[in-house]
């Protein structure tokens, strides 16, 4: 009998490889690249293989090319499943997906083998190359100024590793409001306190470019807004 291992490298090869290529990716094996002239557009195949099943899943990364080459880091582009440190934006698919939660998916021995892997297609085709597509175009027209370089935010950014807080990513001014933009998540309520002390401590600073400070999680959705004390 055909086992689980033998039907996920048949799939990935027979199947799931060529319908990427089908989308418009370029790539083979684990890393897929969706073409662009000032970005690395990233799809990368993550699997834990068990003795008798190989779950996978996507990971999703928008690298500037400028950003990239600039870094010096090896390799000639950007492994998608590795946190490099130079990324505009990264996320695991299911992030993207309705479910916004981490999905796997398992290819099994019998008859339907092949609908998981024509679901993870689904699943890239409808949501996960729409969101770097626009991901990078949002990157590219972005009409917020930068606030503060990361090498600025490394001060800001241990605080909230003490904490076991994700570090902030980007820092814009827009609208009178300085955007704080990490991998957060309304339910923290570690990370609303620990950011909730940050945002005093940028508006206690006096500058006349912004009276609130917002917080907005890595797709870029608003968490919560910090005005100054009346």
């Amino acid at each position: 009998m055909t086992t689980a291992h033998e039907l996920h490298a048949r799939g990935l090869r027979e199947h799931l490889a060529p319908a990427l290529r089908a989308l418009g990716l370029t790539g083979w094996r684990r890393t897929f690249v969706l073409p662009d002239d000032t970005h690395w557009m990233l799809l990368g195949l993550v699997e834990r293989p068990a003795a008798d099943r190989v779950p996978f899943t996507f990971d999703l990364s928008l690298v500037r090319r400028a950003d990239w080459t600039a870094a010096g880091l090896p390799g000639h582009r950007p492994d998608p499943r590795v946190r490099h440190g130079v990324e505009t934006w990264r996320a695991r698919i299911g992030e993207v997906l309705p479910v916004g939660e981490d999905v796997w998916w398992e290819v099994l021995p019998g008859r339907r083998w092949r609908l998981p892997l024509d679901d993870a297609v689904a699943a890239v085709r409808h949501h996960g190359l729409p969101e770097l597509r626009r991901r990078a175009e949002s990157d590219r027209t972005r009409t917020g100024e930068t606030y503060l370089s990361p090498a600025e935010l490394e001060e800001v950014n241990a605080a909230l590793l003490t904490a076991s807080v994700p570090r902030v990513r980007r820092a814009e001014l827009a609208d009178g409001a300085l955007v704080l933009t990490g991998a957060w998540t309304r339910g923290d309520a570690v990370a609303r306190t620990v950011l909730t002390g940050a945002a005093r401590g940028f508006l206690s600073a006096g500058d006349e470019r912004y009276d609130t400070v917002r917080c907005r999680d890595s797709l870029g959705r608003e968490l919560w807004t910090f005005p100054a004390a009346g």
